[in-house]
């Protein structure tokens, strides 16, 4: 006979819910998978009495400010953290996080800086954000070791200059975002070992120069956006070591369509895939035309060999500020300095969203609040396609789509708990009735 004082522990355990755990005051906790929410309630610190077995901690939207070893259980797997108040992670916080899988620091906006030992160490690493943290700098051997990691997202913060190097343990990679920062030059080896990226994203930027040799490990590349920055000109060998290419966004860059812009055209013509317009802006006879609509015509007195030595000495494997005193090479506390003259500008940079226009991106992580439905890359995800006239489509194959951890139904309604009660009420209702017909 089913013993009447045994029923409200029947119906925890009919709910999935597991009270012999300890779980943080004003949090919810599951067990299955052993999750931990506690979202959007002022935390001004990580909650002590977070179940040491919790494999996904969502702390989202609080008011955290600094994060400390032996804040979390290295059997982690997902740890939300965006849009607190971090300005601080002590060294070794993330230590033996063998587990972890995701990462998300973004929309911290005080953050700021990081140790150079910050994640190493984070193995299975997937995907790492970092958007939206006010970084001006990282070190050049941040992201050592992450050799699962897949999703790279630095946008929208204050860098300047990339280290050589900074992504050659990143062999799996293949997204980083580096759209909306002060970048204004590309290097040699700035992408070097990024043999398995698939799209690049560096528009909303200051770029003004693109060594020839940038993108020279780039092989399997389908997405490049270079639109709304500084560049003059760009060298068609620099775009030649994209065998992959498919998708490219040049718009909105001072282009000057003369003798140095024929290796540009040239490449132009031969590619297949999908460009927007290469808007001219000098010399005044071309200002308003479209590079790619020119024809051969259009460039009398430039001959092949003239318009190859002038996209060297521009675009070549020596920085051409270097001439001016300028060193192009890490320095002065990992940055490059600016150059001494007057930055080119285009459009004023817009951070908010651009309804149809041509400069319309999707894949920008703050507009993904909703993390709940990031399992569905159809309509509006990581893996969308925005094409120059604004459509979006969904890529074909081009790279494993990954399934992103989904948080439990009830995580994203901490605070409704009105549909539990009555499902309990409900369940108790229905034992009661059968005992009574017993």
């Amino acid at each position: 006979m089913f013993e009447r004082a045994h029923m409200p522990l029947f119906l925890l355990v009919l709910c999935g819910l597991d009270f012999s755990w300890s779980c943080p005051l004003n949090c919810i906790c599951y067990t299955t998978p052993s999750t931990v929410s506690c979202q959007a309630h002022n935390f001004s610190t990580v909650p002590d009495g977070i179940p040491p077995d919790s494999e996904r901690i969502f702390l989202q939207n609080n008011k955290i400010h600094l994060l400390r070893p032996h804040d979390f259980n290295p059997n982690t797997v997902t740890l939300w953290i965006y849009s607190n108040n971090i300005t601080r992670i002590e060294p070794k916080t993330f230590h033996g996080f063998t587990q972890l899988e995701e990462l998300d620091l973004g929309d911290n906006r005080h953050l700021r800086s990081l140790d150079k030992d910050t994640f190493h160490g984070l193995i299975r690493l997937n995907a790492l954000h970092l958007y939206h943290c006010g970084l001006s700098s990282l070190p050049s051997n941040i992201f050592r070791g992450l050799r699962n990691l897949q999703y790279l997202y630095l946008q929208d913060n204050h860098l300047k200059f990339l280290p050589d190097d900074m992504f050659s343990d990143l062999h799996n990679l293949s997204h980083l975002f580096l759209h909306g920062n002060h970048l204004w030059s590309l290097n040699q080896n700035t992408f070097r070992g990024l043999r398995a990226l698939d799209r690049l994203l560096l528009h909303q930027n200051q770029i003004e120069w693109v060594d020839r040799l940038a993108f020279h490990d780039l092989k399997r590349l389908t997405t490049l956006y270079l639109f709304n920055n500084s560049l003059i000109q760009l060298s068609g060998q620099c775009l030649d070591m994209l065998p992959g290419l498919e998708y490219l966004r040049l718009n909105d860059n001072p282009w000057s369509c003369d003798c140095k812009a024929v290796s540009l055209w040239e490449w132009l013509k031969r590619f297949r895939g999908s460009t927007s317009t290469v808007g001219c802006q000098a010399p005044s006879n071309m200002i308003g035309k479209d590079l790619k609509e020119l024809r051969k015509e259009d460039f009398p007195n430039c001959s092949p060999s003239e318009s190859r030595a002038q996209t060297n000495n521009m675009s070549g494997t020596v920085n051409p500020f270097m001439n001016r005193g300028v060193v192009g090479s890490p320095g002065n506390n990992g940055h490059s300095p600016r150059p001494g003259r007057t930055r080119n500008c285009t459009k004023p940079r817009i951070r908010v969203s651009k309804g149809k226009e041509d400069n319309e991106v999707h894949h920008s992580k703050e507009v993904m609040a909703d993390k709940d439905d990031s399992s569905d890359m159809t309509e509006g995800g990581k893996h969308d396609h925005t094409l120059p006239d604004g459509t979006v489509t969904r890529r074909k194959q081009k790279c494993t789509l990954r399934t992103t951890v989904r948080p439990p139904s009830g995580v994203l309604q901490a605070n409704n708990r009105a549909t539990l009660t009555q499902s309990i009420l409900y369940v108790y209702s229905m034992i009661l009735d059968y005992l009574v017909i017993r």
